[in-house]
């Protein structure tokens, strides 16, 4: 088996999404890869965000915008350094999370994205899709996904 030499981990800011950062991150530098974190997103501005939070409750951070895409990001690569990871890059992208991670993984020629379950066994998740049940169904890459969430 050869070792990933580029690992794609997305992240949206919520707690199981940084589990899954740290699983990627170990596995990064456990094969000494370079560790891309990605954090897609949809540019909104506040009047949005209140109102998404009051309709969306506990999934609200899905509705983040852009401002708060540095810090994601930021606390991101300070949970993959403590986990090990040496190469660490930061990718903030415009756009719907699974076609967004999926042209990423593409642009950088990774070898293994990961990303976390949640929503994966949602009835929303059954019904309409869930990021890592459509990465796993859609990617040319190897997927990981992490239990997250239980």
């Amino acid at each position: 088996m050869t070792a990933y030499r580029t690992v794609v981990v997305g992240t949206d800011g919520s707690d199981s999404s940084y589990v899954a950062v740290d699983k990627a991150a170990s596995l990064a530098a456990a094969a000494g890869s370079t560790l891309v974190i990605a954090c897609a997103f949809y540019p909104t501005d506040d009047r949005d965000v209140a109102a998404a939070a009051d309709v969306l409750k506990d999934e609200a951070y899905q509705v983040r915008g852009s401002a708060p895409t540095n810090e994601i990001l930021r606390i991101a690569r300070d949970r993959a350094a403590a986990a090990g990871a040496n190469e660490i890059v930061e990718r903030a992208v415009v756009g719907e999370p699974v076609d967004s991670l999926l042209a990423l993984v593409k642009e950088v020629q990774a070898d293994l994205l990961v990303v976390g379950n949640r929503g994966l066994n949602t009835l929303a998740g059954r019904l309409l899709g869930s990021v890592p049940s459509d990465v796993a169904r859609k990617s040319r890459s190897d997927v990981l996904i992490v239990h997250t969430v239980r």
